[in-house]
């Protein structure tokens, strides 16, 4: 049985790899039923008009960070507020969230598992324990394993995934010592979705 996550996934037509490496795998639902969840499934899709397709792009996005409609919201209207292009800066605003900063350093297999990681106190940045999963980190800050967590079975393989993880160029992971840091802001987005279509649909509201 698909769950909840591969239904979404199905619904949209694309792999947001919300089920860690499942979705690297041919047990991914998207691959094995690519064709949208229920009865009616398989028949051909209709034309989908402009607003259908923004809304798909925002709810690719909304499900791939985990957020609720009100979250996303508000990182739109904090980003269109700051000077520079908006879709760049909810981009910047939700990878510089911690959950997603321990899944893209690879402390975790996907982001909802790193949201359980923070919100449980398993993660320190600049040795301080933070159980915020929507906090925004800056650079230079350090991101560890809370040194009594290192035994939780979720940490169990984390020397083999990190040494095969690959955080992006605005990370460091240094694998001996379990430490990641900020080094710049984020950049260079490799994305399942638009966001510029994104900023269109709110930008109707």
């Amino acid at each position: 049985m698909f769950n909840t996550s591969e239904k979404k996934e199905r619904a949209l037509g694309v792999r947001l790899f919300l089920k860690a490496n499942r979705c690297n795998s041919a047990k991914c639902a998207a691959v094995r039923r690519p064709q949208k969840p229920g009865i009616h499934g398989k028949s051909r899709r209709r034309g989908i008009s402009e607003y259908g397709q923004l809304l798909n792009e925002k709810q690719k996005i909304r499900f791939s960070y985990g957020l609720r409609e009100s979250q996303l919201r508000k990182v739109f209207e904090t980003a269109s507020r700051n000077p520079g292009v908006t879709g760049d800066m909810m981009m910047q605003l939700l990878e510089r969230r911690l959950d997603n900063v321990v899944f893209r350093l690879g402390f975790a297999p996907s982001r909802s598992v790193a949201r359980q990681l923070v919100s449980h106190g398993h993660i320190l940045v600049n040795n301080k324990k933070v159980t915020i999963p929507s906090y925004l980190l800056r650079i230079g800050e350090k991101i560890v394993i809370r040194p009594q967590s290192k035994d939780n079975p979720v940490f169990k393989d984390l020397n083999i995934t990190l040494k095969k993880s690959e955080p992006p160029v605005w990370l460091n992971m240094d694998t001996e010592k379990y430490e990641g840091r900020v080094v710049a802001l984020p950049k260079d987005f490799d994305l399942p979705f638009d966001v510029n279509m994104v900023v269109d649909y709110y930008s109707k509201q």
